[in-house]
């Protein structure tokens, strides 16, 4: 991490999000990328979320259509 780029404040540090990574809370490797799968909604759709790594979830999202609101 270059230190030149990091900015400090009163009270924290803030550096710069490329910068750093996210890691899987069930495997604890890096996310590189996010594997997305859509799953069979009658209202919307909705998308489950996977780690690349293990395949374990991190989360779904459901994205309703604009006539619902």
């Amino acid at each position: 991490m270059n230190r030149a780029r990091l900015r400090t404040d009163r009270i924290a540090t803030y550096i710069p999000a490329e910068e750093v990574k996210p890691l899987c809370p069930h495997c604890g490797r890096e996310i590189d990328g996010l594997y997305q799968q859509q799953l069979d909604e009658s209202f919307g759709k909705a998308y489950l979320w996977f780690c690349t790594n293990c395949r374990k979830t991190l989360g779904v999202s459901h994205r309703k259509g604009f006539w619902m609101g």
